[in-house]
């Protein structure tokens, strides 16, 4: 198996590298401070590029199987990296003939229990709204790709290694969860669906038991 990690450097997608190795997995790690990761193992390859360059995004993923993206970026709504990021590596994954992608988004984009997504209730913190209406332009992009896509959607991130102490449910925040996920369980999650392939097309809530 070779994949291309997008956002190789941030909290989860430095434990998508580490995990993917230790399964024995090719790995391009893609980002702008790739430099900043141990290339020490023969099966990883550091690309140094930018997620709105055509070709860098292009060259990233030719030959790969499949497609991890972590991208990250600031709060306020500013930063497109998570939309127009994940626009450019669809095309070219297009280009490239790859057609499995998983990418991770945040919480909002999932339905929430009396209708609607969770981001469209009065409720949702207001600070949050401009992150979350970038990843619902993320998961509008995949769903309208044609890919064999997966979104998960976590809550807040806590920057630590995998414990496996988590569930799972498609399209949902799943029942009994906490609103909390480690990153290295996502990246842990997010693997294991690229093996076991269970939710093909759909998002995925995930939270901590």
């Amino acid at each position: 198996m070779e994949v291309a990690i997008f956002g190789a450097t941030g909290q989860v997608g430095r434990h998508l590298v580490n995990q993917a190795l230790l399964k024995g997995y090719k790995v391009r790690a893609f980002g702008r401070n790739v430099h900043e990761l141990n290339d020490n193992n023969d099966d990883l390859t550091l690309i140094k590029g930018g997620v709105f360059d055509d070709k860098d995004v292009f060259d990233a993923i030719k030959g790969c199987d499949a497609v991890l993206s972590v991208l990250g970026g600031s709060f306020d709504g500013t930063d497109k990296t998570r939309s127009l990021g994940i626009k450019n590596i669809i095309a070219q994954m297009k280009r490239a003939s790859v057609k499995r992608i998983i990418a991770l988004g945040g919480m909002g984009v999932l339905d929430h229990p009396e209708g609607g997504l969770i981001i469209e209730q009065p409720e949702y913190p207001e600070e949050y709204l401009p992150v979350g209406l970038e990843h619902q332009k993320a998961w509008e992009q995949l769903e309208a790709s044609g890919l064999n896509w997966t979104f998960v959607c976590s809550p807040d991130i806590i920057d630590a290694d995998p414990v496996g102490n988590f569930i799972t449910s498609a399209d949902h925040f799943p029942d009994g969860a906490r609103t909390k996920i480690n990153s290295g369980d996502i990246a842990l999650f997010m693997l294991n669906e690229l093996e076991v392939e269970a939710y093909p097309q759909q998002r995925v809530g995930i939270g901590m038991v």
